[in-house]
């Protein structure tokens, strides 16, 4: 088995703990972006438009031998009598092919596939030249996977959290995040979009003590319970190598499922 070390709040080493099998697992970027997909899917919304939108109108063609095109036209008085109704390409038309509710946008995936690539996924975080080129900050970390003590876990608040992250080699890390934030314009920001934020550490640990209040305090980072952990959280946009800091206690509670999942690949 292979060890790695644990480190205390004050950066010093503390001890060490055998890591699970699960870091052993081969690396499979093909699996992980397939899983990563499917499972993106399961947070859409499904959405359509009104039947009879753009077509409450009184509009009818005219016929020919008027010299005008016989688009279906507006009856009655007022600015808008004469004007093309009811049909696509005019305005206040309908919508040539409008989105429909019906449409099948959730996709499944093999149970045991989705282990694969979560497995595969935390194994990619021990790999530094995989997380160097997911674009984060590696060089003044100690080692990876980075694990620390369980004490971690009781931080509330970020002024608290910041000395820990700079004796652990984070914050270049976090810089990178909190400089790479892009405000954006046009639909975006008119859909609410209005920041684009790039993927910082993420915390994962055994229990909720605080810990995920002054992680989100934190721009790009997040904190995440060991049992919930998915290829969401480790390999955002389907790409793995996503800088991660373990709590010793959330090592030892990794869902049963995706510990297996090394072995019956060996095998």
């Amino acid at each position: 088995m292979v060890e790695a070390n644990v480190y205390g709040l004050d950066g010093s080493v503390i001890g060490k703990i055998e890591l699970p099998e699960v870091f052993e697992t081969p690396f499979r970027p093909d699996v992980i972006q397939r899983v990563f997909w499917a499972l993106f899917t399961h947070h859409l919304q499904p959405q359509g438009r009104d039947p009879l939108a753009g077509k409450r109108t009184t509009a009818e063609s005219r016929g020919v031998g008027l010299g005008i095109a016989r688009l279906a036209r507006v009856k009655g008085g007022g600015p808008r009598a004469g004007q093309a109704a009811g049909v696509a390409s005019v305005v206040k038309g309908r919508q040539a092919h409008p989105p429909k509710a019906e449409k099948i946008i959730w996709k499944a995936i093999n149970k045991k596939e989705r282990r694969l690539a979560t497995a595969s996924a935390i194994a990619a975080t021990a790999l530094k030249d995989v997380v160097a080129a997911r674009g984060h900050k590696v060089d003044k970390i100690p080692t990876l996977p980075l694990i620390v003590s369980e004490e971690i876990e009781s931080i509330s608040k970020v002024k608290d959290l910041l000395p820990v992250l700079e004796v652990l080699g984070l914050m270049d890390d976090v810089g990178r995040s909190r400089e790479g934030i892009k405000t954006r314009s046009g639909k975006p920001r008119m859909r609410g979009r209005t920041k684009r934020i790039p993927k910082g550490p993420l915390f994962v640990v055994a229990e909720t003590k605080g810990l995920e209040k002054a992680v989100e305090n934190l721009p790009g980072a997040e904190c995440v319970v060991a049992k919930d952990l998915s290829v969401l959280h480790l390999a955002p946009g389907g790409h793995a190598g996503r800088l991660v800091v373990w709590s010793r206690a959330a090592l030892q509670s990794l869902p049963k499922g995706v510990l297996e999942v090394c072995k019956k690949v060996a095998a």
